[in-house]
């Protein structure tokens, strides 16, 4: 039959195009997952519950934080760093050293640097590879971890 072929062909042609239009779609789905985590909150925050992208448990009592700076969000975003931060109640600017070690970092530097602050770098094999910095801030312990990724 001289229609069928062309009705065949015509069906081909939609069936491609829909697949066509399903692959860019889950493409386009997997890239606005990113843009919506990256722009969220939280989104220096890489596995929910962990400290530093999952080295150790988040101790009880830290709630998650992320630098509201954009120069910071591009540069997560683009995977040229890694920034983790967490509040705590009180001035505890060690508090986050135990379970940094017990994920396999050494802590390389202690160093006090005035009332209120406190910095140490963390790392493998002696290689300093995670900035830790501790900040006053009311009643409260601000904790940024910060590093490449």
């Amino acid at each position: 039959m001289p229609g069928s072929s062309s009705g065949t062909q015509r069906w081909l042609r939609l069936g491609a195009v829909l697949a066509i239009l399903a692959v860019l779609g889950s493409f386009a789905g997997v890239w606005l997952a990113r843009e919506v985590g990256a722009r969220g909150p939280l989104y220096c925050i890489g596995q929910a519950g962990e400290l530093w992208n999952g080295v150790a448990p988040l101790p009880p009592g830290f709630q998650p934080e992320c630098p509201q700076s954009s120069s910071y969000r591009a540069e997560v975003r683009a995977g040229d760093t890694r920034v983790e931060q967490y509040r705590v109640e009180g001035w505890q600017p060690r508090a986050l050293i135990a379970a940094m070690t017990a994920g396999g970092y050494l802590q390389l530097t202690d160093e006090p640097i005035g009332p209120g602050n406190y910095a140490a770098f963390l790392g493998r094999a002696g290689v300093p590879e995670v900035q830790y910095l501790a900040n006053r801030e009311g009643d409260t312990t601000l904790i940024t971890l910060s590093g490449r990724p």
